[in-house]
């Protein structure tokens, strides 16, 4: 009992001896261990004994060699001045001796001498500061740990420490101003620098360890054992008080100012890379996780991994609980912390940021060492017994998660006002769960693959359903007002790459999102051009285009690519994919072959992603609306041929009761209908090419099959031809003012034929000037002559 009664208070004991009573005396047994445990601590005491000793000893040798060294800088003063006086009294004797003779010899070994005594001088002088600084610094350092040792008050400690922290400052300062004054005395910086490295090397684990005694003191972190998953979704739980707001009194104190001083230890810290690293271009090194923010998330991240383990089968309590936490906590960092960091001066830092970044690494952790490991072996045993298994449905689902969280972990960051959009990738990365797949692209890639099956297996049925060719999607008019006529199956389709492209957004980098899309998106967007160019070709075969739902089914294709190139296009135009296209282009080395497609050249790059595929797209549509105008084209023609052979006819005039050719009515009627048939189904602007197109095809048609073919014509068959001309503009006049503007040929040489003879006659001796006068601008001066000759006239 006397023993028990001469123990001290336990008010009066540090927290570090506090600790250390709680743990070794837990049960009545341990007490019945109290003397050898009383002898253990006498060893330990006298072991400290001994190391105080030798701290003192090295003190005083220190001491002593300081004595030393300002002795010598001393007696180097004195040898300077003695020089100084001699060279004066020389250089007077000399003076008096003669009028000047070698003065301007001496004068720059004098300046050179004077330069190199003051640099002399101020190397002593700012080596003798540092050394008194660092000096300071160690025996602040030596304090502390003296004051651990005899577990003296931990409010002495802090300000010892407070004490370190400030001379560490003026010695980074003038380490600062030496390394860009004087470069050449990098010696001297890099022994104070290694001096400096040992006092840190003391002094943050100790602040840390204290802080670390102090969380535990608050009891943090708050306990979750009473969470469970129907209260994961709640607002806040009332029976867990925040600890860092409920703090008071001397606790409240020592807490803050140990949480200052980790932040100046850590601001200090980043001075000295920044000056360490000036020049290297490595200003990212510098920003590091908050040391105090990351104390907070430890034990809450250990704490919460208790339950993760129980959750395995359902993550998506594992997601709530980390929300849950973070929310929870977060105005603390903002309202409790954040002044205290600004007070410490520590740029660059918001502690809502790194609460939530460091909260979401703790759960990328977790996810990447404990449940995509599960997932991948999972869809490694399917491809090797080829059973379908739940493990692409699982990992959908924890994608499906991963975005929902970033989401709602990026409104909490945004409403401390910084805008995530303007930020660079670093950013993102931290509060991002999907920056998992940043060290682990081969994850990446079996995601893609993933989506790419999945998103494949949703459009399939899609596709062979035949109506969805025929149906048209109502009002598919994109931002540039253009109807495509496009089919329902194209409709689907973008609605499924659409969805595709949106879960890509939520990876953290430019790099990811490209290359997430060049596995997943491309092949899907080179799958749907091979389904219209399959179609086109069975079309072909069977008919050779010539009936009308042949070409139905060829328009309905090319509506269906033209309608996919324009909104490829417009997408090309926004930030995210351009983005990506130029982070394609800036990696040289890369080859587009290892995406599934082929090379391109790297000035294409800047056109977007999804350059290749808008080139494949226009390839296609232009080449079946060159194909649909050949097959018409080759329908009028075998019809007008016995028109084309009757050279009579132009000599006679036109039969009774007809404006134009009866041989031709066939040949135009045939035009006109599979015109209507493919101005019905196509779209605008692709009829616009065919009809064009077919202009200009006719045209050379009539003009090498009638007026070059040596058909000499009368004034009745150039009326004639006049009144089949007029006929024929007047089909393609439905879809222009002037269509005889897009007959240029066969309009110059009916100008030709109503010219009179006299005018005719001009032809040899006129060339360009005479077809300039009269308006012939399509026709060659060879080509003139020869319909020229051809002219018949009978008055």
């Amino acid at each position: 009992m006397d023993s028990l009664q001469s123990l001290p208070e336990l008010s009066s004991l540090s927290t570090s001896a506090s600790s250390i009573l709680n743990a070794k005396l837990r049960t009545d047994y341990d007490l019945t261990q109290a003397p050898s445990l009383v002898s253990e601590f006498l060893t330990q005491c006298d072991d400290l004994d001994r190391s105080l000793i030798h701290l003192n000893r090295t003190l005083e040798s220190r001491i002593a060699s300081y004595a030393s060294f300002s002795d010598r800088v001393g007696n180097l003063f004195g040898d300077v001045n003695s020089k100084l006086t001699d060279l004066g009294s020389s250089f007077c004797s000399r003076s008096s001796l003669s009028d000047g003779e070698g003065l301007g010899e001496e004068l720059p070994a004098l300046a050179k001498e004077v330069a190199r005594v003051e640099t002399v001088r101020a190397y002593a002088e700012i080596a003798s500061k540092l050394d008194n600084l660092v000096g300071d610094i160690e025996d602040a350092v030596s304090s502390t740990i003296n004051k651990n040792l005899r577990k003296d008050s931990t409010q002495n400690s802090e300000e010892i420490r407070l004490v370190a922290i400030k001379t560490l400052k003026l010695t980074e300062d003038l380490l600062t101003s030496v390394t860009k004054a004087r470069p050449q005395w990098a010696r001297l910086v890099s022994a104070v620098d290694h001096r400096v490295d040992r006092a840190l090397a003391i002094l943050r684990p100790q602040a840390i360890a204290d802080h670390r005694a102090l969380l535990t003191s608050l009891r943090w972190p708050p306990p979750l054992s009473n969470l469970t998953s129907s209260s994961l979704d709640t607002r806040k739980s009332n029976e867990v008080p925040n600890p860092l707001f409920t703090m008071q009194g001397d606790l409240k104190h020592q807490y803050c100012e140990n949480f200052l001083a980790l932040c100046r230890l850590q601001e200090l810290q980043r001075q000295r890379k920044s000056r360490q690293l000036e020049g290297h271009n490595w200003e990212v090194a510098l920003h590091q996780p908050l040391w105090a923010i990351e104390e907070l998330v430890n034990p809450v991240s250990v704490a919460s991994q208790s339950h993760f383990s129980k959750w395995i089968d359902k993550p998506e309590f594992i997601f709530a609980l980390v929300y849950k936490i973070t929310r929870d906590y977060v105005d603390s960092m903002d309202e409790l912390l954040q002044p205290l960091v600004d007070e410490a001066m520590l740029t660059g830092y918001s502690c809502r940021e790194e609460w939530v970044s460091a909260m979401v690494a703790s759960l990328s952790t977790y996810l990447a060492q404990e449940i995509f490991p599960i997932y991948v072996g999972q869809l490694e045993e399917e491809s090797v017994t080829g059973i379908r298994s739940q493990a692409r449905t699982s990992w959908l689902n924890l994608v499906d998660l991963m975005i929902s969280f970033d989401k709602r972990i990026k409104s909490l960051v945004e409403q401390s006002g910084i805008l995530l959009s303007l930020r660079e990738d670093g950013t993102l990365c931290k509060i991002s769960s999907a920056s998992v797949f940043c060290d682990r692209p081969d994850w990446l890639d079996l995601w893609a693959e993933i989506e790419l099956a999945d998103t494949m297996e949703k459009l399939k049925p899609e596709m062979e359903e035949e109506k969805n060719w025929t149906k048209k999607v109502q009002g598919a008019v994109l931002s540039n007002s253009d109807d495509y006529k496009c089919p329902a199956v194209s409709s689907s389709f973008f609605q499924c790459l659409s969805s595709l492209i949106d879960r890509c957004r939520s990876l953290p980098t430019v790099s990811l999102r490209s290359r997430f899309l060049r596995l997943a998106g491309t092949p899907v967007i080179k799958k749907f051009l091979d389904c219209l160019l399959l179609r086109c070709q069975e079309a072909e075969g069977l008919t050779a285009l010539t009936d009308d739902d042949a070409l139905i089914k060829v328009a309905n294709s090319i509506n269906a690519a033209h309608h996919a190139e324009s909104i490829l296009k417009e997408w090309c135009e926004d930030v995210f994919f351009l983005e990506m296209g130029l982070d394609q282009g800036d990696d040289l080395g890369e080859s587009i072959a290892e995406y599934g497609g082929s090379k391109v050249p790297i000035e294409d790059y800047g056109n977007g992603i999804f350059h290749e595929e808008i080139v494949n797209y226009e390839d296609f549509r232009t080449q079946w609306v060159e194909k649909i105008s050949i097959v018409v084209l080759r329908g009028f023609d075998a019809r007008c041929r016995d028109y084309m052979k009757n050279r009579r006819q132009w000599q006679e005039k036109s039969e009774e009761g007809w404006t134009v050719s009866r041989t031709l009515v066939g040949a135009l009627d045939y035009l006109k209908g599979k015109m209507s048939v493919i101005e019905e189904n196509l779209n605008r602007l692709d009829f616009a090419g065919i009809w064009r197109s077919l202009a200009a095809g006719v045209d050379r048609l009539i003009f090498n099959g009638i007026l070059m073919s040596n058909v000499k014509f009368h004034d009745d068959g150039v009326e004639r031809f006049g009144y089949d001309l007029e006929v024929l503009f007047g089909v393609f006049r439905a879809w222009c003012l002037r269509p005889e503007g897009f007959f240029l040929k066969a309009s110059d040489g009916l100008k030709l034929l109503k010219m009179e003879k006299k005018q005719l006659q001009g032809i040899p001796t006129g060339g360009e000037k005479w077809m300039k006068e009269n308006g012939i601008r399509h026709l060659s001066v060879a080509e003139i002559e020869k319909i020229g000759k051809n002219r018949v006239f009978t008055k």
